[in-house]
């Protein structure tokens, strides 16, 4: 991934009302209008050079968040190169008031460690292997009251080919389904439109129940929250027609070249910081001095002032 320079962006998107408000098409019309104006529709132009990730300039900080307001997603590329300490991408998360990341089952004080696992109890988990991993927001099987708003991952090193990223903000999504149809919206946004089956071990243990809940959801400060997997055995949708389509369209437009999903691999020293947007993994190869190591760190907060 090659960086040039960025825009900022600034603008109040909330000060008609919330343009998540179905109702409310005044808000919504003046928002998508400074949504879409100079929205970037190149990776290159989301990269953002750093000198230090751990102690970032004002001006590097701004374009940083700048972008993620704009697009809820930023490249950043240090000049760490491979080198493993995970106070890099800890020290950049924390100076966008992230600081305490889900420590969920994989992760060593909130800093999960993405590689090839071989026969660890992580080779049950498509992350820890080289398969390709659909589209998805991380923590979908989350509680709703413990739901993944940021994502940020830092790479050490990537493997020998492969390991591509597709990255689409959820916004541009739905303004892609309310634009089509605004009851797909509402389908979505049903509190039972989405079942997460219960994950069991090989052992019969049952280490997370059952979960409903909705693919759209307005947070408490205004912002659109989205949870989403396209691996059919993670998901069961509510038996509804108006669902159906809704889903359709949706993976229909995620396997499009739109000019809105990014594409790219991520080399050492660079990262993603975002309010946890889609996303998707290619399956990679490795050989002996290619091995991928990705950090990846997850929180309740969205990303400050974006």
């Amino acid at each position: 991934m090659n960086a040039r320079q960025n825009k900022p962006y600034s603008g109040d998107k909330y000060k008609l009302g919330s343009p998540f408000d179905l109702d409310n098409d005044t808000a919504y019309h003046a928002w998508l209008e400074n949504k879409m104006d100079d929205y970037p529709q190149d990776l290159e132009d989301l990269i953002v050079e750093v000198n230090d990730p751990k102690n970032l300039t004002p001006a590097e900080y701004k374009v940083i968040r700048d972008l993620v307001k704009k697009t809820n997603m930023a490249i950043y590329a240090g000049n760490t190169g491979s080198d493993p300490d995970k106070t890099i991408p800890e020290k950049l998360a924390q100076q966008f008031e992230l600081f305490l990341p889900d420590d969920n089952m994989g992760a060593d004080d909130g800093i999960t460690a993405l590689r090839v696992a071989g026969d660890e109890w992580r080779g049950e988990y498509i992350p820890y292997t080289n398969k390709s991993i659909h589209w998805h927001t991380d923590g979908y099987y989350n509680t709703l009251d413990h739901q993944i708003r940021a994502l940020l991952l830092h790479c050490v090193s990537p493997a020998a080919s492969g390991g591509e990223n597709a990255l689409l903000d959820h916004e541009i999504v739905y303004i892609r389904l309310r634009q089509e149809n605004p009851d797909y919206i509402r389908a979505l946004m049903e509190p039972d439109v989405m079942m997460i089956p219960a994950n069991i071990n090989k052992q019969g243990e049952v280490i997370r129940p059952d979960r409903y809940g909705p693919v759209f959801s307005i947070l408490e400060d205004g912002n659109l929250h989205m949870r989403y997997t396209a691996r059919t055995r993670s998901i069961e949708w509510k038996p509804d027609p108006l669902v159906k389509k809704a889903v359709k369209l949706l993976h229909d437009y995620m396997h499009t070249d739109s000019p809105y999903i990014y594409r790219g691999t991520l080399q050492p020293g660079q990262g993603l910081i975002s309010n946890n947007v889609l996303h998707d993994r290619s399956g990679f190869e490795e050989d002996d001095e290619h091995k991928r190591l990705l950090y990846r760190m997850r929180y309740y907060q969205r990303v400050a002032n974006t």
